[in-house]
């Protein structure tokens, strides 16, 4: 998946079609790990720091290569969240209940659970020091701690999410105000803000958007509704391909869209948003609001920052194709921790969950890493209650599709995929470690058209 709530490896999982591989009829047998608590022992072979997409897929990798008794996940909170389903929450599409399990129940069977945060890294002395002064050693240590959301950069926030008319599908918290402000609209300004930082799921913002438009023209509202996307970027989306289908999307829908502007207070109480054009340092303009979604700064988890692990801004530092440290070779990242140069996503995850067990694996045996990633990434942009445009895409932001068919066009099937097919792929593949990306589907995809 935060500030508020679970801070996990996001977002947008995570596209197309899953492989079964061997040993996948274990996959359904359930049983419990090893008890939540302080840790059993002070050692661990492999060490897990954090309990979203990225450490649970690492930490079920891991099992099966050293063995349960030798993994253990640090994890506080109780809840795990499938977070790509809140932009459908917040639309009303899903129940958010949908999205949530106990941590006890994806944490894979006899891996050590230690239910405490950490709160220093030593590398030099392979260990981390966790709540209460509690000292863990590893030979190797995978860091998946996610993103952290920093809702109180903003002037007037978090506070303001007490008022109505304003909700954010980023927090487990706040989602639901969304789906609240979005029915309760009557006419007015609808603002959906995009911040000045790095986010996860980078089409979220924009998604929530779209439902929204298609909602108000399905209840009759849509002609009282003045649509806006301030957005601190100067352009809608980052690849061009996908772009330029959602710039046609935003004309048909009369979508007015201001590029550079960042969201820098919420007077909730007035119902009014303040943006800083970012062209004009310290000029801002205040626009009344019926409905605000916010997207909040981001950043890396307060831990790392100025960590011997993080680079100058805060970011694991990893290699971008091997995903292991750049000074500290027994030392791994995943996720929206890490300084890759690719859109933090699920879907990232999961292609980065392959080549990271590759190169923990060659590690082990005291060979070089040859597995590389590529910066495969996706983003289901939902344009409609029933439409997604699946964009996929590497480091150099050119379009890696999985499948031999235009993919910036709109379509049902790709709806579907998001809102059914990817949970149940999650919970039951992702989750379980026996899913690492999409190459292979899309190897097959396109060797089937030769």
């Amino acid at each position: 998946m935060s500030a508020i709530g679970v801070v996990s490896s996001c977002s947008c999982l995570r596209p197309g079609v899953w492989l079964l591989k061997p040993g996948m009829q274990k996959m359904s047998s359930f049983g419990l790990h090893t008890a939540a608590r302080c840790a059993a022992k002070d050692y661990y072979e492999v060490l897990v720091l954090g309990g979203g997409a990225g450490g649970i897929t690492m930490s079920a990798r891991m099992k099966r290569k050293v063995g349960a008794e030798n993994v253990a996940v640090v994890e506080p909170s109780k809840t795990h969240y499938y977070q790509p389903l809140w932009t459908l929450v917040g639309g009303g599409a899903k129940q958010l209940a949908t999205s949530a399990r106990p941590t006890g129940s994806v944490m894979p069977k006899g891996v050590e659970w230690i239910k405490s945060r950490v709160t220093a890294l030593d590398p030099d002395k392979n260990c981390v020091w966790l709540e209460n002064d509690i000292k863990i050693s590893y030979k190797y240590l995978i860091i998946a701690l996610g993103i952290s959301l920093h809702y109180e950069k903003i002037k007037g926030l978090p506070e303001g999410f007490d008022h109505p008319k304003i909700g954010s599908n980023y927090s487990v918290h706040t989602v639901e105000k969304t789906w609240k402000a979005l029915q309760d609209f009557k006419e007015g300004n609808a603002i959906f803000t995009f911040p000045n930082t790095p986010v996860k799921c980078a089409g979220a913002p924009q998604k929530i958007m779209y439902l929204s438009e298609a909602y108000w023209r399905k209840t009759g509202k849509r002609s009282k509704a003045n649509i806006m996307f301030n957005t601190s970027l100067g352009a809608i989306f980052g690849v061009k391909k996908y772009a330029d289908a959602l710039l046609e999307i935003i004309k048909e829908r009369n979508i007015a869209v201001n590029y550079k502007r960042n969201l820098v207070e919420v007077r909730a109480d007035k119902q009014e948003a303040v943006f800083e054009n970012l062209d004009k340092p310290g000029v801002t303009e205040v626009h009344q609001y019926e409905m605000l979604h916010v997207t909040p700064p981001m950043g890396p988890p307060d831990v790392l920052i100025n960590s011997p692990v993080a680079d100058e801004i805060g970011w694991v530092d990893v290699n971008k194709e091997t995903l292991q440290h750049k000074k500290y070779p027994n030392v791994f990242g995943i996720g929206d921790c890490t300084n890759l140069p690719t859109s933090k996503t699920a879907a990232a995850v999961a292609a980065q969950s392959g080549v990271l067990d590759k190169t923990i694996s060659l590690v082990m045996k005291n060979q070089l890493p040859t597995k590389k990633y590529d910066g495969y990434t996706s983003c289901p942009l939902v344009t409609g209650y029933n439409k997604v445009i699946l964009a996929e895409f590497d480091y150099d932001a050119q379009p890696l599709e999985t499948f031999p068919i235009d993919q910036s066009k709109e379509r049902v099937t790709m709806y579907h995929m998001k809102a059914d097919m990817m949970p149940f792929l999650y919970w039951n593949m992702l989750l379980k470690g026996y899913w690492g990306g999409p190459a292979p589907v899309r190897k097959i995809m396109h060797l089937g058209l030769k």
